[in-house]
């Protein structure tokens, strides 16, 4: 064997290592299921597994230091302050941002409305325009189309083609008039990345803001904000070994400062009096009443974690799984295996839908659950890019730091079993529909 080989052969087997080091990880993935099966968790683009790491730390939150913060001047309170804003400072590096303008909030969701309430509400009038890409998640869609219905404002879309992705001949008459750029960073249905140096740089040229839906794009790929240059990014601490209920807008400093509350009560106050009341200051200004305490602390465990792990490694980790899963799903399109969305690794982060022959997507999900694989079955909350696409619904795997090439083996074990449930011959057709 050459020196290379060698080399080649020990750094391959360092991977694996560390990859069975990760798995180990994670309890959940020990435990057999209902069926006596391996659980094959495919589905993290819904929500991910926690890692001990996390688990642990919201017990100990509860058993140890469990108070209030920003009130207490006794010994857990000021423990329980100290973790809760250690967990904002985490976030803050990990996204390479100042931790004032890292604002909790329950999830990605929640972030965009409080953007569209507060920023929108007091800066879109008629004859503005909101631009949105065909791509975008009903959180990203629903909030704008309940804003543009307030105020008067326009509602515009970034076309995509039929692979998925983004079409930017048309983007400078679109940004004409524009106020704000709403944009997934991943696509949750397709897994596209999006183009975002390009659209935040000729947004800007445009006069446009650019809020951008990170929830996938966070958990995957490596993220600097300031370089970036996004003006709000949003996501998640569950799809990204964190809990629920926690997750985070960022916005630059002079844009938060100037926008109204969100919401109102308790800790986002300066001084009240019975006739009015000033506001403190960043990030306090947004995160009335009590916060979710607990899971902070925790998501600055996840942070920890996939700090830890290297998001470097998390991209090229996750690149390999979608081409090995790409080329075991071929083996299948003589049977009607249909994949939607980009076939470049390069252009999609972790997520593969697809459909199989006549198969329904629902159907196709339960049959894989008999073998312990855990896939969604649906419209992913993109409805209006399904029915621009034509597709009833689509199966979705989507892969995280957790997942090995056995998984995409079980997953298509799984579909060879469907295959002979639905008796697909050789010549069946792909579902389309």
């Amino acid at each position: 064997m050459t020196q290379t080989a060698q080399l080649g052969n020990a750094l391959q087997g360092e991977a694996d290592a560390k990859l069975a080091r990760i798995v180990a990880d994670f309890p959940i993935l020990a435990r057999p299921t209902s069926r006596g099966k391996r659980l094959v968790y495919l589905d993290s683009a819904a929500t991910s597994q926690k890692p001990r790491a996390v688990i642990q730390t919201l017990v100990d939150y509860y058993e140890q230091y469990n108070a209030n913060i920003h009130r207490g001047v006794y010994e857990i309170a000021a423990r329980a302050t100290a973790e809760f804003e250690d967990a904002r400072l985490k976030v803050a590096r990990f996204i390479h941002a100042d931790s004032s303008e890292v604002i909790w909030v329950r999830n990605t969701t929640e972030a965009i409305n409080l953007v569209a309430y507060s920023w929108g509400s007091t800066n879109l009038k008629a004859g503005d325009a909101i631009l949105l890409t065909e791509l975008e998640h009903h959180s990203d869609l629903v909030p704008w189309q309940l804003l543009t219905a307030r105020t008067g404002a326009e509602l515009r879309f970034i076309p995509v083609d039929d692979r998925g992705m983004h079409v930017l001949d048309d983007l400078d008459r679109l940004l004409d008039g524009v106020k704000l750029v709403g944009i997934a960073h991943v696509s949750n249905a397709l897994g596209t990345i999006a183009p975002l140096d390009t659209v935040i740089a000729r947004a800007h040229a445009a006069g446009a803001l650019v809020l951008v839906d990170g929830a996938q794009g966070a958990p995957h790929l490596p993220l600097d904000v300031e370089a970036l240059d996004a003006d709000f990014y949003t996501f998640s601490a569950h799809k990204m070994l964190g809990p629920t209920g926690i997750g985070v807008l960022y916005g630059k400093h002079r844009l938060l400062d100037a926008m109204p509350p969100f919401d109102s009560g308790g800790d986002m106050i300066r001084k009240v009096d019975y006739a009015k009341a000033t506001f403190n200051d960043l990030p306090w200004k947004f995160e009335a009443g009590t916060s979710n305490i607990a899971d902070a602390i925790a998501f600055g465990a996840a942070i920890d974690y996939l700090t830890g792990v290297g998001m470097d490694w998390v991209r090229e980790h996750e690149r390999a799984l979608t081409a090995y899963a790409l080329e075991r799903l071929r083996e299948l399109e003589p049977r009607g295996m249909a994949v939607y969305g980009p076939r470049d690794p390069e252009l999609v982060s972790g997520v593969i839908s697809f459909n199989f022959a006549d198969i329904h997507a629902h159907d196709l999900a339960s049959v894989l659950d008999t073998e312990g694989v855990c896939i969604r079955g649906g419209h992913h909350c993109a409805m209006p890019l399904m029915e621009k696409m034509g597709w009833q619904a689509t199966a979705r795997a989507s892969f995280y730091v957790y997942n090995t090439q056995a998984d995409v083996d079980a997953l298509v074990d799984g579909l060879e079993k469907a295959a002979g449930i639905f008796k697909l011959g050789s010549a069946a057709s792909a579902r389309v529909s």
